[in-house]
């Protein structure tokens, strides 16, 4: 994929992202070994460690067409969505996948994407509502990004770790069989083993999820990216973020105490995602190479994809009079 950023800016990104990564997935793993360290010692951790990779090599997987019917979603045709199509396929061109991933709508009023499934087959679901509420331009974005996330096999990394973070659940349970076996010693002032090694093994699982959400936040910020570089438009992705932002939620969310409810920020390290106008922000820094052109986008009517009716279209001025 040509690189439509300036090569420093592009470097430098990369090598933030990949670094925070790294961490983040280092310190997953060694909340895991440390905590199984403290039950079994090393062969413990080596046991472990076997585990992780046949769990997560022999874990039943749903195919991507499965989890769209799950959400029953239909894939989107050339006869009603051939304009969406042909920008996947552009995408996955510029990405350098050798096969499209396919394209689903949900029937949802929600405001959604997501991709699921392999590098070499996959599938990106968008809702009715994203398809109606946003721009093509903004909808490339939005394609772009999920694309990103098959590209760099951010489905299997977060498939790992998520694998890791259950395993280090099920430490949890551990946890409190050692604690009630060790309060009759701890009453007769000689307990069976020490209290913070049982803390920790119970905290454990805690530090895995919230390392196991900053390792997701950090993806999202590479597959900004990522967009960035297919489309040659951040500007485009980031009308989209913040459209989304704004959008996002119902208008009696508004109404609760305190008001307005839904815009109280959750505290960054809860987020899967990282805060919208960071995104923002780091997008708009992004220096596009003068050289390079952005994708074009054609601004069509729209048929829905479900049944619901005509997409609402901003109004296009086309001769003899106003078309939508």
């Amino acid at each position: 994929m040509p690189s439509m950023l300036d090569e420093a800016t592009r470097r430098q990104h990369k090598q933030r992202n990949l670094l925070h990564s790294l961490l983040l997935f280092g310190g997953m793993g060694a909340v895991l070994a440390l905590a199984t360290w403290l039950i079994w010692g090393g062969a413990g951790v080596l046991v472990t460690a076997v585990a992780v990779v046949a769990l997560f090599a022999l874990a039943p997987r749903l195919p991507a067409e499965a989890v769209m019917r799950l959400y029953r979603a239909r894939p989107i045709d050339r006869s009603h969505g051939g304009q969406l199509l042909a920008l996947v396929d552009e995408l996955s061109a510029r990405a350098g996948l050798q096969s499209p991933p396919k394209l689903y709508v949900v029937p949802s009023s929600t405001l959604n994407a997501f991709a699921t499934g392999t590098r070499g087959h996959a599938a990106i679901a968008v809702t009715e509502g994203l398809l109606r509420q946003l721009t093509m331009r903004e909808i490339a974005g939005v394609l772009a990004h999920e694309i990103s996330h098959v590209v760099n096999n951010d489905l299997w990394v977060m498939g790992l770790a998520d694998t890791m973070s259950r395993l280090t659940q099920s430490l949890t349970y551990v946890a409190l069989v050692l604690a009630i076996l060790n309060i009759p010693g701890t009453l007769l002032g000689d307990p069976m083993i020490s209290w913070w090694p049982i803390l920790l093994l119970y905290l454990a699982p805690t530090i895995s999820n919230l390392l196991q959400l900053g390792l997701s936040r950090a993806r999202e910020y590479d597959a900004d990216l990522e967009a960035a570089l297919m489309t040659g438009d951040p500007i485009g992705l980031a009308s989209a973020l913040r459209r989304l932002d704004r959008l996002t939620g119902h208008f009696w969310e508004d109404m609760m105490m305190p008001v307005p409810a839904r815009r109280i920020p959750v505290p960054s390290v809860l987020r899967s995602h990282p805060d919208t106008e960071e995104r923002i922000a780091r997008l708009l820094k992004l220096q596009i190479r003068p050289d390079m052109k952005q994708i074009e986008v054609a601004e069509t009517p729209m048929v829905t994809m479900v049944g619901w009716g005509p997409i609402e279209m901003r109004p296009r001025y086309r001769f003899p009079g106003v078309w939508f």
